[in-house]
C-alpha cells in the first residue's frame, strides 16, 4: 500500500533572463503542502564569469508570506527595503518575512565575479491570518547550532526550519512545519515519521524509492496524512522533505500571497503606485507589475 496521494512534476518557468527554474508548488490538483505555497528549484545552471545583469531578480515585492532561499551551491546577494544586504552561501537559510509588505533582490554578484553553478530551491511558506500583516523581518542562519544536523546509516541531513524528530531549527516561523534537506548515499534508508498532517517529498538530485514507489529528479510526491514513509536512494540523493499543519485557503497575485483577494488589489495597486520603498542600496530598478499576473 503506497503512502503518495499526488505526484507533481516540476514546469519549467523563466524567472527572465535566461534563469530557467522548475517550478513545483503551487500545482492546479495541490496549491499548498502544510504553510508552503510556492517551491521553485533553482537550476543548476552554469554563471560564467562577467554574466548579464538580466540573470539577477531586480527589486521586487511580497507581502503575507516567508522566502526561504536555500543553496546546494553558488551565492546569492540578498538586499531588501528594511536594509539587510547579505550574502547566501549553501547550507545557510535567508529566512525573510514579509507580513505587511516588504520589497527586495537577489543578484548573483558572486557568480558575475568568479563564476559558479548556481543550484538551489526558493520556497514560500505562508503565514496564518494572524500573522499574514506582521512587521517584516530578514534573519540569516548558519551553523549547526542554529540549523541541527545529522550523519548516520548513509543519510546526511540539516533541519532548515520548523522541528521534527525532536530537533528545532533556530528559524523563527508562524506555524507547524518543517523543512529538511538529506544527503544519501546509494542504499541508504530513512523513515519520515508522522509528525504533521501535511508532508511531501522533494528529489532535487537522482532517485530514490518511497515505500517502493520511485521518484525521479525533479518529482514532488504529496503523501498521506497518518503513514510513515520509508525512502530509499537509489545511487547518490539530495532529497527535500517539507509539510506541516495547514493555515487555510490562500489566494496568489505575483509574488503577493493573502487570505483576502482585496488585500491582494491593495498590494498590487500599492506596487503599481511604487508606494512601498525599493531595498537600500539597491533601488534604482525595479520589476514592473505584470499585468495579468496571478
Amino acid at each position: 500500500m503506497t503512502t503518495a496521494t499526488l505526484l507533481i512534476d516540476r514546469r519549467t518557468h523563466d524567472l527572465g533572463g535566461g534563469f530557467i527554474v522548475g517550478r513545483v508548488l503551487p500545482f492546479r490538483k495541490r496549491r499548498m503542502v502544510g504553510p508552503f505555497i510556492f517551491f521553485d528549484h533553482l537550476g543548476p545552471l552554469d554563471v560564467a564569469r562577467g554574466a548579464p545583469l538580466e540573470l539577477d531578480v531586480r527589486p521586487h515585492p511580497h507581502i503575507g508570506l516567508s522566502t526561504v532561499t536555500y543553496l546546494y551551491s553558488g551565492a546569492i546577494t540578498h538586499r531588501d527595503s528594511l536594509g539587510s544586504n547579505q550574502e547566501i552561501r549553501p547550507g545557510e537559510v535567508n529566512w525573510m518575512t514579509a507580513g505587511s509588505g516588504i520589497t527586495h533582490s537577489e543578484r548573483l554578484e558572486y557568480a558575475r565575479a568568479h563564476g559558479a553553478t548556481m543550484h538551489g530551491i526558493q520556497a514560500w511558506v505562508a503565514l496564518p491570518r494572524e500573522h499574514e500583516e506582521t512587521a517584516p523581518a530578514f534573519h540569516h542562519h548558519q551553523g549547526a547550532d542554529e540549523l541541527p544536523e545529522f550523519d548516520e546509516d548513509g543519510v546526511a541531513g540539516r533541519l532548515i526550519a520548523g522541528a521534527i524528530d525532536g530537533a528545532a531549527a533556530r528559524v523563527r516561523t508562524h506555524s507547524p512545519l518543517f523543512y529538511l534537506h538529506w544527503e544519501m548515499i546509494d542504499g541508504a534508508r530513512r523513515t519520515l515519521g508522522t509528525d504533521y498532517s501535511e508532508r511531501a517529498v522533494y528529489v532535487a538530485r537522482g532517485s530514490v524509492e518511497l515505500d517502493g514507489h520511485p521518484l525521479s529528479e525533479g518529482q514532488m510526491l504529496v503523501l498521506d496524512p497518518g503513514r510513515a514513509a520509508q525512502i530509499q536512494a537509489r545511487g547518490p540523493a539530495t532529497v527535500m522533505l517539507l509539510g506541516g499543519e495547514p493555515v487555510g485557503e490562500r489566494f496568489i497575485y505575483w509574488n503577493f500571497v493573502s487570505s483576502s483577494k482585496d488585500r491582494l488589489e491593495q498590494a498590487r495597486e500599492d506596487w503599481r503606485a511604487q508606494r512601498m520603498a525599493l531595498p537600500v542600496g539597491d533601488d534604482r530598478e525595479f520589476i514592473p507589475l505584470p499585468e495579468g499576473a496571478g
